[in-house]
């Protein structure tokens, strides 16, 4: 049970950071992106760049995520989910946002959670 529940908070940390991606990289000056953002669209096109770079980012981050499930890399996943906490946390701070807690940080925590408490199964003498 422990470890479909750590699976499927591990698949909602990918899928947001996809859509943190396509918010950052392609509807970043959009209407729909400056709605979410709440930036002018003169804001929106300075920041554009230094937007789509975060996305990029964010695209590894749920990349990393997705192969450590597909996989069954419990460590891929941990770093990946490590990550996501420190780069949450550093955001909420750095931006002064509770937002960035709550999306990013505060899921990433209770996955990386979940799956610390997935017990591993012995598949030879190293694991």
């Amino acid at each position: 049970m422990t470890r479909t529940l750590a699976a499927i908070a591990v698949f909602i940390v990918a899928a947001l950071h996809g859509g943190f991606l396509a918010l950052e990289m392609f509807l970043w000056e959009a209407e729909a992106g400056r709605a979410l953002t709440g930036y002018s669209a003169e804001e929106a096109a300075f920041t554009s760049i230094l937007a789509a770079n975060q996305g990029l980012y964010n695209g590894f981050i749920a990349a990393g995520l997705l192969w450590g499930l597909v996989a069954g890399k419990r460590d891929v996943k941990i770093f990946f989910l490590i990550c996501v906490v420190i780069a949450g946390l550093y955001g909420a701070w750095s931006a002064n946002s509770t937002t960035i807690l709550y999306l990013q940080a505060i899921p990433g925590a209770l996955a990386l959670l979940l799956t610390l408490f997935v017990r591993r199964r012995s598949t030879g003498i190293l694991s």
